[in-house]
C-alpha cells in the first residue's frame, strides 16, 4: 500500500490491499476501497461509495458528490463501481437518489474521459466509452460495449443501446437502438455499427441480419413500427441480436417521449 502524507484519509474509510493514494486526495469516512486501486493526486472520493478492485482515478475527478437534484435531501443514497475501470482527470459521478432507486452503478472495464458527468441513478454497464466532456443526465442507462463520443449530452431516463455509437456533439432526447450510429442535431439513427460490431466480434451472418432489420426498421415506407416488428419476429430462423432490436422497440413504445425508463418513474416513486 502506497498512501502518501498529505492524503487525507477518514479514520472509518475501508482501504483494500495494494492501494495508491496519491497527494491532496480525500477519502470519506463511507468510502470502501477495494484492493489494487490506483488514486491520483488531487482526487476526491465521498459519499457513501465503493469501488471494487483494479479501478484508476486520475488528478481532480470527484466520485461520490451529493446528486445535483432539486428532489435531494440528503438521504443516504449509493454510488456503487465494480472493476478495473479508467476515471479520468474532472469526471465528476454522482451518487443516486431516494425517489431514483438510491444507487448508482457502474459496472467494469469502462473508460470515462476528462470532464465527463455521471449523473445521479445512472447505470453503466461494462465495456463502455464515455469520452470528453459527455454529459449524463439522471436516471440514464448505457448498456454494454456503447461509445459516446466527446461533448454528447444525453437527457435524463434516456436508455443507450448495447454496441451503439453516438457521434460527438450529439443531442440525445430518446433510446438509442442498439448495433446502431446515431448522430446530429436532432440525433438521427445512420447506419449499422459495423466497424464497432466487427471488432466486438460479431459473425458476419449477425451483422447482415442487423443491417436487413435496419432496412425494415429504417428505411422502408411503412410508417407502422409495430407491423415491422411483428413481421421481423415472425421469421423462421431469428437471430438472437434481431431479437435484442426488436424488445428494445417494444419496450421504447412503453415509455413517454420515446425513453423506455420514464416508464419506471411510477414504479421508483412507489419503492422510495
Amino acid at each position: 500500500m502506497k498512501i502518501h502524507s498529505t492524503a487525507i484519509i477518514h479514520p472509518k474509510a475501508e482501504i483494500g490491499k495494494n492501494v495508491e493514494i496519491g497527494p491532496l486526495s480525500v477519502i470519506d469516512k463511507n468510502v470502501r476501497i477495494g484492493d489494487g486501486n490506483i488514486i491520483k493526486n488531487n482526487v476526491t472520493i465521498t459519499g457513501n461509495t465503493t469501488l471494487a478492485g483494479n479501478n484508476v482515478i486520475f488528478p481532480n475527478a470527484i466520485v461520490g458528490s451529493e446528486p445535483q437534484d432539486l428532489k435531494y435531501y440528503g438521504e443516504q443514497t449509493k454510488l456503487i463501481i465494480g472493476s478495473n475501470n479508467v476515471i479520468r482527470e474532472c469526471v465528476t459521478i454522482n451518487t443516486g437518489t431516494e425517489v431514483g432507486g438510491g444507487e448508482t452503478l457502474i459496472g467494469n472495464n469502462n473508460l470515462f474521459m476528462s470532464c465527463s458527468h455521471i449523473a445521479h441513478d445512472c447505470i453503466i454497464e461494462d465495456n463502455v466509452l464515455i469520452a470528453n466532456g459527455v454529459l449524463l443526465g439522471g436516471h440514464i442507462k448505457i448498456e454494454r460495449y456503447a461509445k459516446l463520443m466527446g461533448l454528447a449530452g444525453i437527457h435524463p431516463f434516456v436508455t443507450i443501446g448495447q454496441h451503439s455509437y453516438v457521434g460527438g456533439l450529439t443531442r440525445i432526447v430518446q433510446d438509442v437502438p442498439p448495433y446502431m450510429i446515431v448522430e446530429g442535431n436532432p440525433a438521427k439513427v445512420r447506419k449499422v455499427n459495423t466497424i464497432g460490431l466487427e471488432r466486438a466480434g460479431f459473425l458476419q451472418d449477425s451483422i447482415n441480419a442487423i443491417k436487413e432489420a435496419f432496412k425494415q426498421l429504417f428505411r422502408t415506407k411503412t410508417l407502422n413500427r409495430n407491423q415491422i416488428l411483428s413481421e421481423l419476429e415472425s421469421q423462421e430462423h431469428l437471430r438472437p441480436e434481431v431479437k435484442v432490436l426488436i424488445d428494445f422497440f417494444r419496450n421504447v413504445d412503453k415509455g413517454k417521449l420515446g425513453r423506455y425508463r420514464e416508464s419506471l418513474r411510477s414504479a421508483l416513486t412507489s419503492n422510495s
